[in-house]
């Protein structure tokens, strides 16, 4: 079973980061991206990727982030 972890700050990020850990983000309440890696982030922006060849860009404070953690 998994549980959501809302990444906040940029430790946060770092940390999903530097465990290659997967997140799920929603926009307005809807899941707009699964099973993605994050690559980078600024304080605006969240880079995903979720293929080899498929990156994504997020607006850090319209989207929420949740690290997908097993138990």
């Amino acid at each position: 079973m998994a549980r959501n972890q809302r990444l906040y700050t940029d430790a946060d990020f770092q940390e999903v980061i530097d465990r290659q850990g997967v997140v799920r983000i929603f926009k307005d309440d809807h899941i707009v991206d699964s099973n993605a890696v994050v690559l980078r982030f600024s304080d605006t922006t969240v880079v995903v990727q979720t293929r080899v060849s498929d990156l994504t860009y997020y607006d850090r404070a319209a989207c929420e982030f949740f690290e997908m953690k097993k138990r």
